[in-house]
Parts: structure tokens; sequence; C-alpha cells
């Protein structure tokens, strides 16, 4: 039989208190649920690979933040609207779409601005003269449409005198090779495949500067929650930036597999993306910065090209849409 009588020396204090510990380390164990990690949504683009590049290198915490794969942008709005994931590298136009369907997103970080890069492509012999009655493949709902709107206004058509084929980003090039299109409405890297398939540059984003644009977004009711996993994330793609810049042939040879390229063709699939430095993001992400007024001129084409439904007052459309917060400290490029 075991003597449980300890009396009250030091020895019984010493009982108390390795029992009590042990009672607080049970209670706070059992009471302190892990956080989940932030759930990122994502399609294959070259300036989104900065955060696959992060989990691979180490430079991101993979406990912290998962990212979510996706074929297409609309796929990512949706798993956003269905609380799936709750944050997403979108495009500008997108942003605007969430947040006038109640979706409301913050913008932390622009990961570039299109200059050529999203590109309009045509079979030979078809050119803006003849491009009526044309069968035009593009994704719905997303930067497709805010490019095919410049494309119809520098060829003086409307909507109704073209015929739309649905497609993704990701299917451009097998829609073009397969005659399947006319004309492709696509973005690196799968334009330059495009033009070494033949296919004719008509139209591309320096013909509407700044209407293009890469974002990472957070759904605004979940970051003051998940502060320390949105740090994590934008210090990550941040160094996975740096990284690529410092080493350009090691990050290539990375890359190519997720982008389906050669290690030789990464670059090229960059070309017509400026990428903003840290200090260029602190500037855009000023509540009176750029992001904001490129916000509003965006929504003024979107409404008019029939992109958008309703139009957002200007206070619901710029309240909490961006967030600096999260930017490394510094002048780190």
């Amino acid at each position: 039989m075991h003597n449980l009588w300890i009396g009250r020396g030091p020895r019984r204090r010493q009982w108390l208190q390795l029992l009590l510990g042990s009672a607080a380390g049970v209670a706070l164990s059992g009471c302190a649920d892990p956080v989940p990690p932030l759930r990122v949504g994502s399609i294959v683009f070259p300036t989104y690979e900065y955060a696959f590049l992060a989990r691979e290198l180490g430079l991101m915490d993979a406990t912290q933040v998962r990212l979510v794969e996706y074929s297409a942008n609309t796929y990512s709005l949706r798993a956003l609207a269905a609380g799936q994931i709750e944050a997403a590298q979108l495009t500008l136009d997108e942003v605007i779409t969430a947040r006038s369907a109640g979706i409301g997103l913050s913008v932390v970080l622009v990961l570039d601005v299109s200059a050529g890069s999203d590109a309009v492509y045509a079979r030979q012999g078809v050119s803006l003269a003849n491009l009526a009655g044309q069968r035009i493949a593009l994704e719905e709902g997303s930067t497709g449409a805010v490019l095919l709107d410049g494309l119809l206004r520098a060829a003086r058509l409307s909507v109704d005198q073209i015929r739309k084929v649905p497609s993704t980003l990701a299917l451009s090039v097998e829609v073009f090779k397969h005659g399947e299109a006319d004309v492709v409405v696509t973005a690196e890297p799968w334009a330059s495949q495009i033009e070494r398939a033949g296919g004719v540059r008509l139209f591309d984003s320096t013909q509407i500067p700044n209407r293009i644009i890469d974002v990472l977004a957070v759904r605004t009711d979940k970051i003051e929650s998940r502060r320390a996993a949105v740090d994590e994330l934008v210090g990550g793609i941040v160094k996975a930036r740096h990284h690529h810049l410092t080493q350009p042939a090691g990050v290539a040879s990375k890359m190519a597999p997720r982008l389906q390229l050669e290690a030789a063709q990464v670059a090229e699939a960059f070309r017509g993306l400026n990428i903003p430095t840290v200090p260029d993001n602190r500037k855009l992400l000023q509540p009176d910065g750029e992001i904001v007024v490129a916000a509003q001129a965006l929504q003024k084409v979107m409404l008019a090209s029939g992109l958008l439904s309703r139009e957002l007052p200007r206070t619901a459309l710029i309240e909490s849409l961006v967030d600096a917060r999260f930017l490394p400290r510094g002048d780190q490029p």
C-alpha cells in the first residue's frame, strides 16, 4: 500500500507545486486549440510563384500559411465567398468584384503591374479591322474581361459583334493550337508560348495602363485575428522576390516545372511585369495612393462595360481597401 501522507513540510509543498504545475499544463494544452494555417488561394502565374518559392525554400512557416491551388481566379473568389480560404492572389478588378458582392477584401501587397504581360493573340490573318464575328477565347469574370473591353474599344466594336469562347488562362495555349478560337485573351507564361506557335499580338496591357494589377488580398474580417500569419506570408513573398533578384538562375530552375517552362524561358515569363519594391508598395498602399486611385478608375470602366452590376459608393469602395501594416520595415527591395 502506497503512503499518500506527505505532511506539511517542504516535501509536501514541492509535491503540491508539481501537482498544480501538471494540472495547469493539462488545462492549457486542453484549452488552447492550435491556430489553423491561413489558407491562400492561387493560380499558376509568374509573380504568384513567389509564395510557392518561399514555401519551398523555407522562407515562410508552412504551419502558419497553407497555399491552395486553383485553375482559375474565379475559383479563388468562390472559395473566399464560401469561407474555404482567407486570402488569395488576385487582380485588382477581381478584388473590386468581390467587394461589390459583399466580400470585404483588403490589399496587403502589390505583386505586379501589368505592362504587356497580359495580351490578346490572333491567328494569322486576323486583325482589329476584321475582328467582328471572330471567336474570342477568354476567362470570363476576371481580368480577361477587362482586356477584352480594351480590345473591343480599340476595334470600335461591341461585345455582341464577336463570339465568346469560354476558357481559362491555363487552357489558352491548347485552345489556340487546336484552332478552337480565332483570338485568345491570355497572359504570361502562356503568351510567349502562343507567340512561338505563330500567334500575332493584337493588343496588350500597355494600351490600358494601371488597369491590370496583381495583388495579395486578405478577407478584411480575418486580418486582425490572423495578423501573425499575414505577416509571415507577406514577409515570405518579399524574401522570395529578393532571392529571385540575387539568384535568378537558381530560382528559374525551381519555378520552371510549375510554370511548365524550360528554366531558360522563365525570365521571359516575367516580361511585361513591373514588380514594385517594398518602398514602392509603401507608397502604393497609402489611403490616397495609386491603388485606391486605380480602383476608383477601374470601377468606372467595369461599370461601363457591364463587368459590375452595381456601383459601390466611394466610401464602400475604398474603406479598408489597402493595408500597409504587413510590409517589412526598412528600405529592402
